[in-house]
């Protein structure tokens, strides 16, 4: 969880909740909340679907074509065009990643974050694509080709908030959602992540220096 805290105080990380603020018209933290929720979510997530080979064939697919980082290389022209793209190219991957339980995700993370799950959707909608770009980039500066290789990616990226001894606000939020949620949603699985302490050390620490590093 440390990891991705890092990559939402990076330049980068603000550049991101900016622009997604600005295109869904929602207060800056409140969008800086729903991101620090989500995000892990949705990688926790993606780590899940690349456990089987077929899943991480495509998540591979994916990153190593439209979803190569590119992306990141003009955010604030893709943010200034409003690019409607974008929020489609989100939903689709929303679905994928989420599943059925995207509504519940994005009602939790509303509840904790003060909006209503519309105003989630919308938010993780536009952080979706530019989240694939983050790990695409760093997919193609790992030379990431195999599955074990992405779920070594996606579990470096997503750090260990117990190996820094850090205790965040995520950890409660994951808390109260275990206390609410007894369906096996993905969120649990971020739970048992996070308070479990199975993630790698380092973080994006190490994994996104030469990433947002200039």
């Amino acid at each position: 969880m440390a990891g991705i805290l890092d990559l939402l105080n990076s330049d980068l990380g603000k550049t991101i909740i900016n622009g997604v603020s600005g295109s869904t018209g929602t207060d800056q933290s409140k969008t800086s909340s729903v991101l620090t929720m989500g995000l892990p979510v949705l990688m926790k997530a993606m780590e899940r679907n690349a456990s089987t080979s077929e899943g991480a064939q495509g998540l591979l697919g994916a990153l190593n074509g439209k979803h190569d980082g590119s992306i990141l290389d003009n955010l604030g022209g893709l943010f200034g065009s409003g690019d409607q793209g974008l929020k489609t190219d989100g939903s689709k991957i929303l679905g994928h990643v989420l599943g059925q339980k995207q509504q519940g995700v994005q009602q939790v993370i509303g509840q904790k974050a003060g909006l209503d799950a519309g105003s989630v959707g919308n938010i993780l909608q536009v952080a979706a694509p530019i989240l694939m770009g983050v790990l695409g980039k760093q997919a193609k500066q790992s030379n990431v080709s195999s599955q074990n290789g992405l779920g070594g990616l996606l579990g470096g990226l997503l750090g260990g908030a117990s190996q820094t001894g850090a205790v965040t606000k995520e950890q409660t939020f994951l808390e109260q959602v275990l206390d609410s949620d007894g369906d096996g949603s993905v969120i649990d699985d971020v739970a048992g992540m996070v308070l479990g302490g199975s993630g790698k050390k380092g973080g994006l620490g190490g994994l996104l220096g030469g990433l947002f590093g200039k």
